[in-house]
């Protein structure tokens, strides 16, 4: 493990703990990425030696991301984005999808906070290290580069199966919801508990080490939408959004978009 603070480009960093697995490096080693260690792939590969649709998952789900920021640029106009739980850069960041939109990510992961570096070479783009359970910091920083008059599209993007409780997931998205101006949209999606391999999946992520995520049914992530009114086709899995194809994967994974009117 890499101990004490390291200094990064002026910047201090935590802790880290390279013998203990991670979420966001773990994601990265399913999605084909170098930035992982050893205890983030013998997690990763716990879960899908019992759930091997976990790699097309988060193939998919950066599929979803691409499809619904193409579809919030070009089509709802949207110009801001403020994508919370971000993990690694990989390929086609938001930032990149929506060339010119002000960006704002924010994520709690210090080898995250290494990676932003890259990202802050644009005044318009802009990461924010921080936790979601902390709707007042992000909001204040995210500020700084997002001028909430006008409207934003808030992301939670896959991240918040790691909070237990639904009733705090829904207080943080209304929290973060209640700062944007009419016009502004959410984008959430989420692991779901419809087959018995993603749950037992889920389980041998807890016990290999990893924090353990909390999948919930379609109609609990439902709920995390109320008082928006959603964007055709609805809360439908991930791969069926918008599809470039009319062959969809079937995933244990439900997302959707809605617009605050």
């Amino acid at each position: 493990m890499i101990s004490g603070l390291v200094r990064n480009g002026g910047m201090t960093l935590p802790d880290l703990r390279t013998d203990v697995p991670h979420a966001a490096r773990i994601w990265n080693y399913w999605m084909g990425g170098t930035d992982n260690f050893p205890a983030d792939r013998a997690a990763g590969n716990a879960v899908v030696r019992v759930y091997p649709e976990i790699a097309a998952m988060a193939r998919l789900s950066r599929g979803f991301l691409i499809r619904v920021v193409r579809f919030l640029a070009a089509e709802a106009g949207i110009r801001q984005f403020l994508d919370v739980g971000t993990g690694l850069p990989t390929m086609q960041n938001t930032h990149e999808v929506a060339p010119g939109a002000r960006v704002v990510y924010v994520d709690n992961d210090p080898l995250v906070l290494a990676h932003a570096r890259a990202l802050l070479t644009d005044e318009s783009v802009r990461y924010v290290h921080a936790d979601y359970h902390e709707p007042e910091t992000i909001l204040r920083e995210a500020a700084r580069t997002l001028d909430f008059r006008q409207p934003v599209a808030v992301m939670f993007m896959g991240v918040m199966g790691y909070e237990p409780d639904l009733e705090v997931v829904r207080t943080i998205v209304a929290r973060m919801m209640a700062e944007t101006t009419p016009g502004s949209h959410l984008v959430f999606w989420d692991g779901t508990n419809t087959t018995p391999a993603v749950v037992e999946g889920a389980k041998r992520l807890a016990e290999s080490g990893g924090v353990p995520y909390i999948l919930r049914s379609p109609s609990d992530l439902a709920t995390v939408f109320a008082g928006l009114s959603m964007v055709e086709p609805g809360l439908t899995q991930i791969s069926g959004w918008r599809p470039a194809s009319p062959e969809v994967e079937p995933i244990d994974a439900y997302g959707a978009v809605a617009r605050k009117d």
